[in-house]
């Protein structure tokens, strides 16, 4: 079958696979409909994405039609429609027994630590298949995105009214954005790009766009009364920005790292302490977390079709993905039809 391989960092090509093995129990072959194009894979084309060894069959962000399943009696059927919940996790390991299964001691995530879906058929755990026969093949493939912003969310437990910072406005710092206003939260946008915080006003209608820099500190306070933001969420994976972000939280406040880079974050430790912040990481999402954002989109109250940009055909993507790599921000959401 049809598979894009990323064969090295800036090499990618229309490469073929074996076609799925017998079906163990508790699985289901699926056939992908739709594959979201995620910061991840814009890394792993650059060759800086952390856990990322090549040739790797890309794609984690799925919206599948369930081919048959060797499951039991609820779980998915035949011609059923499903987000593809990506993190493979093993169930066994402290993490796992505790429910933190996005965070399993031997996680294994599609497209990333094993081949992922920019192919036309897998197999995957019945577990990890998300039914709705609602939403569209695009609004599924999104549900992975909004899942890592609901999940960064509930960690920082944000109160209404609560003063909170996003900085990225890519697809991660949107759907924190989204969940943020979810809990009654006033969001306060952050980016480098301003072709990104237009999007951000436009499409979010979010007034409070800052362009980030060496004075967002100032600026900060200048639209807070003096003020800090309470909660800081940093969705850049960029290391000067995680670093100066410890900068931009408040007294009490908290500070969620939900971007990641290869290499060590350092702060003032005397300054950390006077401020008694709270510093948290976000690591993808749970299966909690998917059928939450299913529920609001199926509800009308997640619209994110204006976050799709590009799109391509799986013929076309060899070449619209280094495309949309030198593209850079003008780039929300790409998605690839297979």
């Amino acid at each position: 079958m049809k598979a894009v391989v990323l064969e090295r960092p800036g090499e990618v090509r229309m490469g073929e696979r074996p076609q799925p093995g017998p079906l163990r129990p508790g699985e289901a072959c699926v056939r992908v409909r739709r594959v979201g194009v995620c910061g991840t894979d814009y890394h792993a084309f650059r060759g800086n994405q952390p856990y990322f060894e090549y040739p790797r069959v890309l794609g984690h962000e799925l919206s599948v039609e369930v081919l048959s399943a060797n499951g039991d009696s609820v779980g998915p059927k035949e011609g059923d429609h499903c987000a593809l919940e990506p993190y493979l996790n093993c169930g066994q390991c402290g993490a796992c027994r505790r429910g933190k299964t996005n965070c399993c001691a031997r996680l294994q995530v599609l497209g990333v630590h094993v081949d992922g879906g920019m192919c036309e058929r897998l197999n995957v755990p019945v577990a990890k298949l998300h039914r709705s026969p609602r939403l569209s093949w695009d609004q599924l493939a999104l549900v992975e995105t909004l899942g890592i912003g609901a999940h960064a969310v509930n960690r920082a437990s944000l109160t209404a009214g609560e003063q909170v910072l996003i900085l990225g406005m890519g697809p991660i710092g949107l759907s924190v954005a989204e969940f943020a206003r979810h809990a009654g939260a006033e969001v306060i946008a952050a980016d480098v790009r301003q072709e990104r915080l237009a999007f951000v006003r436009e499409t979010l209608q979010i007034e409070r766009c800052l362009r980030a820099g060496s004075d967002l500190t100032a600026e900060l306070k200048d639209a807070l009364n003096g003020e800090l933001p309470t909660a800081v969420f940093d969705c850049t994976g960029n290391p000067e920005s995680m670093h100066r972000s410890f900068s931009y939280t408040a007294s009490g406040g908290k500070l969620v790292f939900v971007g990641l880079f290869t290499g060590d974050v350092t702060f003032h430790d005397p300054e950390f302490h006077r401020r008694e912040m709270t510093l948290l990481s976000s690591r993808n999402s749970t299966a909690h977390d998917f059928r939450r954002v299913i529920g609001l989109m199926e509800e009308g109250r997640l619209d994110v079709s204006p976050w799709i940009t590009h799109r391509s055909s799986s013929r076309e993507s060899i070449d619209a993905l280094p495309h949309w790599v030198e593209l850079g921000a003008s780039v929300i959401k790409a998605i690839i039809e297979w």
